[in-house]
């Protein structure tokens, strides 16, 4: 007699679903104070005037959103100042979801993407689900640099995505643009670059660094994707959006479910992208920690990587769960990015220098047991 796992897609017979940081309501503290450094969120918290837009809405939420995306994409627009229109964005239920519908645009099981681990492990996890085939060329162990010749030599003619990750997660460097640019202009024409810019606003003071909206605009083969739960503060809001050209763009838009962005994080990501000063303040706040926290790091002689986005990457001479457990001890939530092909690694988000004395302070008793 069959049974109903005989229906079930065989490639996902031992899939593992993404399993993101734990919330503070995981975690039991005993009362002492819990510093969350391990999921890189905003902790200035929301945008002001998101959250403002937010509490306007509230009072409508028994009502369905907007049909469309059409007023965010209009706003996305307008901030990239009408360089892009607002046919050339498609939007999700979050950075992550984009990721997923990419995959589900043009992946299948006779398909390959190539990843440069460590980074992002959702893209290895949606390119399986897909049935895809996923090929690895990792970044320099040592530097995290990008080996692009090894990449373009991996393409064949099943490649069909290409995931860059800039400024990369989990070890924060970027890729310099003229090594994007390499591989935008050298791939073949049955590819796509994903270009993950999610940190984007940490990012933008590097001279070596840049976005990619002057090779979208010239009709290249590339989707950037960016989320709104980073700078901007709203990771509970889910609100994700992709720039590309507009072919693209109509495509992936035709996998996306009706009503998939919620009433309040439309409203939050449109006024959000107005806040300025808010993103101002945070990127202000982000330098300065870095500096604290470098010069805090190399004093304990840990091994860390500098970092253009708001987390550093370190390497404490610790199994990393161990580490992770000891952290806890101390009220501080780490995450160890093993998973993401950081070995023995443990990403710590940039928080307010509240947060980072608590975290350097725990890291000396923790080092020195």
């Amino acid at each position: 007699m069959s049974k109903i796992s005989d229906i079930f897609k065989s490639h996902l017979k031992d899939f593992k679903p993404y399993k993101g940081g734990k919330s503070r309501d995981e975690i039991n503290s005993n009362g002492k104070k819990l510093y969350k450094l391990s999921s890189n969120e905003n902790i200035l918290g929301p945008s002001p005037l998101a959250l403002q837009a937010i509490q306007n809405e509230i009072h409508q939420v028994s009502q369905y959103p907007d049909r469309t995306d059409t007023k965010l994409r209009n706003a996305l627009s307008e901030f990239y100042k009408e360089t892009l229109s607002p046919k050339q964005f498609f939007t999700a239920n979050s950075g992550v979801d984009v990721l997923d519908l990419i995959c589900r645009a043009f992946l299948d099981h006779n398909s390959e993407v190539i990843i440069s681990s460590p980074t992002f492990k959702p893209y290895i996890l949606f390119a399986k689900k897909m049935g895809a085939k996923v090929i690895d060329i990792p970044l320099n162990p040592e530097e995290f640099s990008y080996d692009a010749n090894a990449v373009l030599a991996a393409i064949n003619e099943n490649t069909r995505l290409v995931f860059l990750t800039n400024p990369n997660n989990p070890t924060g460097n970027i890729i310099p643009k003229q090594i994007v640019n390499k591989i935008i202009n050298e791939v073949p024409d049955h590819v796509v670059v994903v270009h993950d810019e999610v940190y984007f606003q940490f990012a933008e003071e590097q001279t070596d660094y840049s976005q990619v909206v002057d090779q979208v605009n010239e009709g290249k083969a590339v989707i950037a994707v960016n989320s709104f739960s980073k700078a901007y503060g709203l990771a509970g809001m889910r609100v994700g959006y992709a720039y590309t050209t507009e072919e693209i763009a109509q495509y992936v838009s035709q996998f996306r479910r009706p009503f998939m962005l919620n009433k309040l994080g439309l409203a939050g990501a449109i006024a959000a992208l107005k806040d300025d000063a808010f993103i101002d303040k945070t990127k202000a706040l982000i330098r300065k920690e870095k500096t604290y926290l470098y010069q805090a790091l190399d004093d304990l002689q840990i091994k860390y990587w500098k970092t253009a986005a708001n987390f550093i990457l370190i390497k404490p001479e610790m199994d990393d769960k161990i580490f992770e457990a000891k952290m806890l001890e101390e009220g501080i939530m780490v995450r160890p990015v093993a998973n993401f092909g950081a070995d023995e690694c443990i990403r710590v988000t940039i928080g307010d220098r509240e947060a980072n004395t608590a975290y350097i302070n725990a890291l000396k008793k923790v080092m020195n047991e």
